[in-house]
């Protein structure tokens, strides 16, 4: 096959998934605009956004990427049952990766927000946002990433191809609707 024909393969098929990558980030940008209250009521907050956005991305990329790996090489079957206890495994350190990193990364704002001598929400505030995020969107990007790596590969799809893009904009929508979800059980909880 010519580079010429894998190259537009490639394009072909991640050119449908990339418009809607930019429509979810679009849509993302959209609810953290929204979120005036929330980010009022927890400062620091928006230091949170990005870090926790590009931890859904590395983890639950590299979840995609181990699936894509192990369905390349033979070792796992596209089964949604999550029959595979590789599968299984992959997916629960996905997730304790995801909600110990979440854990970190509100420590770790607190404590250079604090630092810095910029305003803050108590540390259970970010604690609370963060773990109900990181378990929340979690599970959401637990399924979106199973689920696309396993189709897209059953019909014939690079399930490397989807991966990344998927997991970005999922990670995105997702990663912030939770993280609005934390804020607001924060403030219910009055730990701001």
């Amino acid at each position: 096959m010519s580079i010429r024909a894998v190259a537009r393969e490639a394009y072909e098929e991640a050119l449908g998934v990339l418009a809607l990558s930019a429509l979810g980030g679009l849509f993302s940008g959209v609810v953290l605009g929204g979120m005036e209250r929330e980010l009022t009521v927890v400062p620091g907050l928006l230091v949170l956004v990005p870090a926790l956005l590009a931890t859904r991305g590395n983890v639950y990329g590299s979840l995609g990427a181990r699936l894509a790996t192990g369905l390349h090489q033979g070792l796992v079957e596209p089964d949604l049952s999550l029959a595979d206890d590789r599968v299984r495994a992959a997916i629960a350190a996905a997730m304790a990766n995801g909600v110990a990193v979440s854990a970190v990364a509100a420590v770790l704002g607190y404590l250079v927000l604090l630092g810095l001598g910029r305003p803050v929400a108590p540390l259970s505030a970010l604690l609370v946002v963060a773990l109900v995020a990181g378990v929340l969107s979690g599970i959401g990007l637990t399924v979106v990433v199973v689920a696309a790596v396993f189709l897209g590969y059953r019909r014939g799809m690079n399930p490397d191809t989807l991966a990344g893009p998927v997991v970005t904009t999922t990670g995105d929508v997702i990663g912030i609707a939770t993280m609005l979800a934390g804020a607001r059980l924060a403030i219910a909880l009055g730990v701001t």
